[in-house]
């Protein structure tokens, strides 16, 4: 815990940390006030959950280097309850997102992104590099060919810049990109899109701020079925956030810590008249490119957002609009897994599958969380068919000469019983044949589910109804539990009761 808390502060890395933040702090401010719009509320609820966002995890979440603010996910969760009951029941609703998602922490449910496969995994990070590229295309459609020059020059900037002796290494050209188109814009007097146009920029810190809503049942039921979703949405991308940018950096991250952290925030975001968020995956890739690896990174970010709308909002609002667009266009090239398309000859069916579907599902909807579910719902539907397969039953006839208690049919089973295979086991038993004595050797076989239980009630039963005698044996201890517990052909009044006796 010690060297993980050092780790997370150490200043190690303080020059690349302090930069990216920097970098992370500008993107942020049109993300912010672009969340805002869409939410329905004024800029400054986005910017100020930004900035409390930012600052909390920076301190309490589980991944550091993460970088989470207002995200357009969360944004259109909100628009029906800010449009119908107004912002005290937004800022309320976040506050229950939060303590939703600070009880899921201490559930341990951040323990579940292990259910996630790779290729959803994938199939999500895809698609976000697709949303994150059509977002900027409204700032590319409709202007005048200023704005493409700019774009195609911050670009060139971002790519290029690197490889200039000395300086590419100690700057991130994201920055470098924005100050020089920035400076370039104010110096000719460009009539392109700036950051000012977005929205109005707020002139003074958040205070405290209680919801002014009625503290009752009818408030609790006007919240809850938009707090439940937002909670959902908000860990669901966070985590899948802090496995991308695990992977990234190489690092390992606390998924249920994440959790906690992500509702404190949310919590404190909600008490300054903030909105909802979660981690945000172009900025944090942003971050990890430009170099940011420590808490120290995400920290920077969040008081250097509050610095620059507050006190340097005449500046910032003159930053072009194409100069972010080319920042955000260098995260969607560089977020997408561009591996995967070769991979698509390579990996078996099911997993391309699985990637293509959690893409076009989350692009088609721009909700990450549906995207994900279908793509986990349908890797456990391939997984759980091809285990199926994985289930061999033989059979012998031994003569009475070979047994002392008399000839028998020895069946057995090799593999996995559940629900998908349950039908196959239960097939592969002949029950007309004339024989006296049937046993059934479970020894390497393994009994998962009621299905699987009922399966063996089945066999057991029909052969009884023949004439048969049956013997089980070799059930290991985890199937002998849920045979003993589950099962009625050794029990002879649950026998009795079915064969109605």
């Amino acid at each position: 815990m010690i060297s993980t808390l050092k780790y997370g502060w150490s200043l190690y890395n303080l020059r690349g940390d302090v930069l990216s933040g920097l970098v992370v702090a500008l993107a942020l401010i049109p993300e912010a006030i672009a969340f805002s719009i869409i939410a329905g509320v004024d800029p400054k609820v986005g910017l100020y959950a930004s900035f409390c966002i930012a600052v909390v995890t920076a301190f309490f979440g589980g991944r550091p280097g993460m970088i989470s603010a207002a995200t357009g996910a969360m944004a259109l969760l909100m628009v029906t309850l800010v449009k119908e009951h107004g912002l005290e029941y937004l800022l309320a609703a976040t506050l229950l997102t939060g303590v939703i998602q600070i009880l899921a922490g201490f559930l341990k449910l951040g323990s579940l992104m292990r259910f996630v496969s790779r290729s959803v995994v994938t199939g999500f990070v895809n698609a976000l590099a697709i949303l994150i590229f059509m977002a900027q295309l409204p700032e590319l459609i409709d202007v005048t060919w200023h704005v493409y020059v700019m774009t195609a020059a911050g670009l060139g900037i971002i790519y290029l810049f690197p490889y200039v002796p000395r300086l590419g290494a100690l700057i991130p050209s994201p920055l470098v990109c924005i100050l020089l188109l920035t400076a370039v814009s104010i110096t000719l007097g460009l009539n392109i899109n700036t950051v000012g146009d977005m929205g109005e920029l707020p002139d003074d810190l958040p205070v405290f701020l209680w919801p002014d809503v009625p503290l009752n049942l009818e408030t609790l039921w006007i919240i809850l079925p938009y707090a439940v979703p937002l909670a959902v949405v908000g860990l669901l991308e966070s985590l899948m956030t802090a496995t991308i940018v695990d992977d990234l950096t190489d690092t390992p991250s606390d998924k249920n810590r994440e959790c906690k952290g992500q509702g404190l925030a949310n919590v404190v975001a909600g008490l300054f008249g903030g909105m909802a968020g979660c981690a945000m995956i172009g900025q944090s890739v942003i971050n990890v490119k430009s170099g940011g690896r420590t808490r120290i990174s995400t920290l920077i970010a969040g008081v250097v957002l509050l610095i620059l709308v507050v006190f340097l909002d005449e500046w910032v609002s003159q930053i072009p609009m194409a100069a972010l667009v080319a920042v955000m266009i260098m995260v969607s090239i560089g977020t997408f897994s561009w591996e995967s398309i070769v991979n698509l000859k390579k990996h078996p069916l099911s997993t391309n599958l699985v990637m293509l579907v959690t893409v076009a599902i989350v692009v088609a909807t721009h909700n990450l969380a549906l995207g994900v579910f279908a793509g986990v719902l349908l890797a456990a539907l391939f997984f759980a068919n091809k285990i199926g397969q994985y289930l061999y039953i033989d059979s012998e006839y031994i003569d009475s000469e070979l047994v002392d208690s008399g000839a028998l049919r020895r069946y057995r089973v090799v593999g996995q019983v559940f629900f998908s295979s349950a039908e196959k086991f239960t097939a592969a038993f002949d029950f007309k044949e004339d024989v006296e004595r049937v046993r059934i050797d479970l020894s390497q076989a393994h009994f998962w589910d009621i299905t699987a239980v009922s399966a063996l009630d089945k066999v057991v039963l029909k052969f009884r109804r023949e004439g048969t005698e049956v013997e089980v044996i070799g059930l290991n201890e985890a199937s002998a539990t849920i045979v003993d517990r589950f099962a009625v052909h050794d029990k002879p009044e649950a026998v009795d009761q079915l064969m109605g006796h």
